[in-house]
């Protein structure tokens, strides 16, 4: 039963936090191309060399004014045009507009922006309608970014928001982290990797397919050792090779209590073992310690509880070695339960669930149906877990539980 002899498995908490403690970031850092940067994490503050935007520009399409010049009953001729790209260069008479267009600079003299909504076009020139105030519509140079503002700090991973503004800053390249290297690999004779023919009492590694997969959005260099046999002389080489060659090596499987689950012998010989049980369900049968030069995290064999300590637990331990110090913790809300939840006290739960909002406007959540450890479908289902807390029991339709929503690497 789950509420038997648990007190001596770490909690979650607990394991987080031995984690995270004994582990410091990389040092090491590298300078690419801004275009390869997806995915790497900033080693240095960033600060602006330009202004943005570098002059002041019209946010409309519409006619430059010097503002005390402005009347609504007088047309006022146009004396030239200024584009994005193509400014107004000659001389600019008194009493006059200047046609202009979104992006383009501020000619000299000029106040405001008059939209060309408000203008009506004549023989004699334009008459504008509604009034006019200093700095209308006027995009101020530095209004966004000022040269030498601040704009990312060290720590922060480079992705669609970021990229692009480092771009209009005309920065071509940028010092980042080191990408970490992580070597995997799976245990078990019984596996057979994806793509190939199936023999009897196979069935196909899907653990080290959805690792390679999260590794590979996080940013990590992949060192994959494919699937090591029940054999303790290649599992040890398997160590050694991974241990030489990555900053962290992850393994799928052999880390419960089966007669060939040397993993945790392995460990034992060739480094130290940290803590290799937890109080979670799924997922009890985790390993964590380190190897003579790299850290190791030991996965349960099944799929869901691959997939779910990876999730909270190698996760945050990866974004800490890779430098990712703004890295958050997926959200957690409250909402209604929409269907019962069964639990036996003694472990923390992370049921699969899919959150929406009912008809009243409250937040809920419907279990995707069968929660065994095997039932990796329930990922593509869901977008959340449904966190029911160690020592809660079964759950009825109505009572409140937390949930924390999918972030991008189950999305």
């Amino acid at each position: 039963m789950d509420h038997c002899n648990t007190s001596d498995l770490f909690s979650l908490e607990q394991a987080l936090t031995k984690m995270l403690s004994q582990v410091t970031p990389l040092q090491a850092t590298e300078t690419i191309a801004l275009t390869d940067a997806a995915g790497r994490i900033t080693a240095r503050a960033i600060t602006s060399p330009i202004a943005v935007p570098p002059f002041a520009n019209s946010a409309m399409d519409g006619y430059a004014v010097r503002s005390h010049e402005f009347n609504s009953t007088i047309p006022l001729p146009v004396a030239g045009k200024a584009f994005a790209g193509a400014p107004f260069k000659g001389t600019w008479p008194a009493n006059t507009c200047i046609r202009i267009m979104t992006g383009a600079p501020i000619p000299d003299g000029a106040d405001a922006v008059i939209m060309q909504e408000q203008a009506t076009v004549n023989e004699q020139g334009v008459i504008f309608s509604g009034h006019v105030h200093v700095g209308q519509n006027i995009r101020l140079a530095g209004e966004d970014i000022q040269q030498e503002a601040a704009v990312f700090p060290a720590g922060v991973k480079l992705g669609a928001a970021q990229l692009p503004l480092l771009a209009s800053l005309g920065i071509a390249e940028i010092s980042v982290f080191r990408a970490l290297k992580v070597a995997i690999f799976s245990t078990g004779d019984e596996l057979q990797p994806v793509g190939q023919p199936l023999g009897e009492g196979q069935i196909y590694d899907t653990n080290r397919f959805a690792v390679r997969l999260m590794l590979q959005k996080l940013g990590c260099q992949i060192i994959d050792l494919g699937v090591i046999p029940d054999d303790q002389e290649k599992l040890r080489q398997a160590f050694e090779t991974a241990n030489a060659a990555a900053d962290l090596v992850i393994s799928s499987g052999g880390v419960s209590v089966g007669e060939a689950d040397y993993t945790k012998q392995m460990l034992d010989e060739l480094g130290n073992v940290g803590f290799w049980k937890l109080a979670i369900k799924p997922g009890k049968p985790f390993a964590f310690g380190k190897l003579a030069s790299a850290w190791f995290c030991g996965l349960p064999g099944n799929p869901v509880s691959a997939a779910l300590t990876f999730y909270q637990l190698v996760q945050p331990l990866i974004a800490k070695l890779s430098g990712h110090s703004t890295w958050h913790p997926p959200l957690r809300l409250r909402a209604k339960a929409a269907t019962k939840l069964k639990k036996t006290p003694g472990r923390l739960d992370f049921q699969r669930g899919i959150f929406s909002t009912n008809a009243t406007g409250e937040l809920e959540v419907h279990t995707t149906g069968h929660q065994g450890s095997h039932v990796f479908s329930s990922f593509s289902q869901g977008n959340c877990f449904i966190v029911l807390e160690r020592e809660r029991g079964s759950v009825a339709v109505g009572e409140t539980v937390e949930i924390e929503l999918f972030n991008e690497l189950l999305s």
